[in-house]
């Protein structure tokens, strides 16, 4: 009976963004429930009104958006005396919208930001589905190829010549404990980005690469 090597094998590859999920928030608040009510909506139908007119599943360059429907509650805030105050009313609303033309997103960005009581919350960029499906079934058999090679070194070093796996699974399955990831893409990273100053004409952003990992345990037999 040969030698018995177990290996993990790991490999990591970024790729650009294809989409952006930009998070809004549009919120308003005050001593009138109707006024607050009232503020909200207009805002909500300023900023859906804009995606409208940018939405196409297919061509984009809006692919898909989404929004909650509007909430308002009241709460009565105490004052630093310890008495309670007259109630606020407050309205809020959530809307994401998924760009595929990253040019016509900062352009909107632009616009958005001058819509009162929105407030962007952050971009989420990612891949689409079939680009992430593709690009991790490359990854994964560079992890395996990453495994056989740690395999050859290993045997070598011990003065064996030939390996052959025996088994090639997920991380932990082969009952080995190591600190591999998931060999599913990695989550989705979001890009810093920042209001136009004064007078300018778009947002100053830059999409972020996503990353794409793979481990895999493999136990091999050396000869």
């Amino acid at each position: 009976m040969g030698t018995v090597i177990t290996v993990q094998g790991h490999f990591s590859a970024w790729y650009p963004a294809e989409r952006a999920t930009v998070r809004l928030a549009v919120g308003f608040d005050g001593p009138k429930r109707e006024e607050v009510l009232a503020s909200a909506s207009a805002a909500v139908q300023t900023v859906t009104d804009s995606v409208k007119k940018l939405h196409d599943a297919d061509a984009g360059p809006v692919t898909w958006w989404s929004s909650d429907r509007i909430r308002v509650w009241a709460q009565r805030p105490w004052n630093n005396e310890g008495k309670q105050l007259a109630p606020v009313h407050h309205a809020a609303i959530a809307i994401s919208v998924k760009f595929k033309d990253f040019d016509a997103l900062a352009d909107w960005l632009a616009f958005i930001a001058t819509v009162p009581g929105v407030q962007v919350n952050g971009i989420d960029w990612t891949l689409t589905e079939a680009k992430r499906t593709a690009v991790t079934s490359e990854v994964r058999s560079r992890a395996v190829r990453d495994a056989a090679d740690k395999a050859r070194v290993f045997a070598q070093a011990i003065g064996l010549g030939q390996v052959s796996a025996t088994a090639i699974a997920d991380p932990g399955m082969l009952g080995v404990q190591g600190g591999g990831e998931n060999p599913a893409p990695s989550m989705m990273r979001a890009a810093a980005f920042a209001a136009p100053p004064s007078g300018g004409a778009s947002f100053d952003f830059t999409p972020e690469d996503i990353e794409v990992s793979a481990s895999v345990d493999a136990r091999f037999e050396a000869s």
